[in-house]
């Protein structure tokens, strides 16, 4: 992205009153102070940003689409009614706005009558855009849209949804159309948009398990990833309004969407490409530091990790949910190095602050504190026995339904519910594999070492129990997945089998966890990978996939599922045909 070193205060808007606002504004003008308006946002000036885009967000589409897409963001950072409102109000004014430039006729009247006449030359170059933005707004409306607790807000999110993917494909017929659309001053922004835009769709498509996806390409949208990784690549390298915006959805799809439901194996080194030019030119950007913090976080680096996360911190206090971010990020950091104390620290602000998921935070809370001697947890004023108890009344619903990480929290806390509470063995270390925090601590072998240390001990005092409950074997369970894990990332490959395999074992006598014998068989498959047996690999993730239903977390081990098979589908296919893999 160009430097854009404009006085936004100076550029047709000396005077704000809608009298004295000059009426119109030309695409090019609007497009650079878009980008001036974005520089103040990436360095941290993020009400200097509004108000630079708010007196022409009723007249400009790019200012209106601007405007929105910072109370978007807001409003997901808070959660707060209020500001969900406000960004759902903004969002309606600003697809009235990008109507009002849109070509009269519509554009798929346009395509099928003039198809073979280059149709964006019928179009004008505002209209043309005016097709991206109001695509864009309208993918923003849908997500707002789908945090409505009613399956009617659900159903309408999935339409606009729909609708904004049919434009995106006809904004790119339209791009492909004609070589003279290049030569039109804005069109590197609207080949920067429609890349965002495509490439975005086809990436996070692509994420979806197998038969959802099939029924989505079904329903005309395509999850093609090497299709969606080159458009974003293309869009994140050009010198367009969007590359910022191009190169951070890359950025989350490798440090977060690959860890979270994928293999946990982001692409770090071309994050790190990505990001260095914006971290030379926003040294103090708050989501600079953030990306450079998460970077070192997956590498393992986590005392570099905790210092960029505070600097993040420190960097503005503008926008707090930008330290909530933090706050959840050093709550993991301090949780793999077991400084429990630390840990803990984060998790208390998250409760305290934060309204993303108050459900997780104060399980996780609790979690954290079960991992503390109790005489420290008497010390901090804390109760573990009630904040377990408050799990269960504090989830969220969408469309009508929970979201899967507060089910399990809620149903691992049920526990405490009864006048004679039964612990939970690890809870912590149950939440880090759950978050697949284990493919980030096995990059420490002395911090896995570590934490095995800690199950070896909780597999004692199992052993050791002479009044063991009705959770006691599913107990044993959660340490043997565990152990496994950590035996696994030190390569003694052989014992973290036997762990796993008395998992499976015990699968008929398993009473309340019903994910561990479907994610432990899951891992078992890893652990075939690694050993370079894929054929044994592909054959018991398989095996999950078709023979396991109706347990806790369910969609979550499809996506890693689906993640899985498709690298060792790429793997197997450069393989010999006539050679086993050794």
């Amino acid at each position: 992205m160009e430097t854009t070193d404009i006085n936004l205060s100076e550029v047709n808007l000396k005077n704000t009153d809608d009298e004295t606002v000059s009426s119109t504004m030309d695409l090019e003008t609007a497009v650079k102070e878009c980008s001036a308006a974005l520089e103040l946002f990436l360095n941290n000036r993020f009400s200097d940003a509004l108000a630079a885009l708010k007196p022409w967000k009723s007249k400009s589409m790019y200012h209106a689409m601007g405007y929105s897409s910072i109370l978007v963001m807001q409003a997901g950072m808070t959660f707060d009614p209020k500001d969900m409102d406000l960004a759902m109000t903004s969002l309606r004014e600003s697809l009235q706005t990008c109507q009002g430039f849109r070509k009269k006729t519509g554009i798929v009247e346009t395509l099928t009558s003039m198809w073979y006449r280059q149709p964006s030359d019928s179009m004008t170059e505002e209209e043309l855009h005016a097709e991206l933005c109001y695509a864009e707004v309208l993918l923003q409306k849908a997500a707002l849209t789908f945090l409505d607790e009613s399956i009617i807000g659900f159903i309408k999110g999935g339409m606009k949804i729909r609708n904004s993917y049919q434009i995106y494909k006809d904004c790119l017929a339209m791009a492909n159309a004609t070589k003279d659309m290049e030569k039109r001053s804005t069109y590197v922004h609207f080949k920067g948009g429609v890349n965002m835009g495509i490439g975005s769709f086809n990436l996070m498509l692509s994420l979806l398990p197998s038969r959802v996806l099939r029924l989505m390409e079904f329903l005309g949208f395509s999850g093609d990833r090497d299709l969606g990784l080159s458009l974003l690549r293309e869009g994140a390298a050009s010198d367009s309004l969007r590359s910022i915006l191009s190169a951070l959805t890359l950025l989350m799809f490798h440090l977060y969407i690959t860890v979270i439901l994928g293999t946990g194996e982001g692409d770090l080194t071309e994050a790190e490409t990505l990001l260095q030019p914006y971290t030379e030119k926003f040294p103090n950007g708050a989501l600079m530091l953030f990306y450079v913090a998460r970077i070192a976080l997956l590498k393992g680096n986590f005392t570099f990790a905790q210092e960029k996360f505070l600097a993040c911190i420190a960097a503005q206090e503008e926008w707090h949910q930008i330290h909530h971010l933090c706050y959840w990020e050093l709550m993991w950091a301090y949780s793999f190095e077991q400084n429990w104390m630390e840990a803990y620290r984060y998790a208390d602000l998250l409760c305290k602050e934060s309204k993303w998921s108050q459900a997780v935070y104060v399980f996780q809370k609790a979690a954290i504190l079960s991992m503390l001697p109790e005489e420290e947890v008497s010390k901090l004023g804390e109760n573990v026995v009630e904040l377990f108890r408050q799990v269960d009344h504090l989830r969220l619903r969408i469309a009508g339904k929970s979201i899967p990480t507060e089910k399990f929290a809620a149903k691992k806390a049920q526990r405490y519910s009864h006048p004679n509470p039964v612990k939970l063995v690890v809870p912590a270390l149950e939440m880090m594999y759950v978050w697949n925090g284990f493919t980030i601590l096995g990059k420490r072998p002395e911090l896995t070492e570590n934490i095995l240390t800690t199950l070896e001990k909780a597999e004692e005092q199992l052993k050791n129990d002479q009044n063991p409950s009705e959770y006691h074997l599913d107990d044993q369970c959660v340490v043997q997945l565990l152990k496994g894990l950590c035996l696994r990332h030190l390569d003694r490959l052989n014992e973290a089998e036997r762990c796993f395999n008395h998992v499976i074992a015990s699968e008929n006598n398993i009473k309340h966890e019903s994910y561990l014998v479907p994610f432990t068989i899951y891992e078992l498959g890893l652990l075939h990978k690694q050993k370079g047996d894929i054929q044994a690999a592909i054959k018991v993730i398989e095996n999950v996939k078709m023979n396991y239903k109706d347990y806790n977390m369910e969609s979550r081990l499809h996506f890693r599922i689906h993640a899985t098979l498709n690298t060792m589908g790429t793997f197997s296919a450069k393989l010999p045909p006539s050679r086993t893999p050794a």
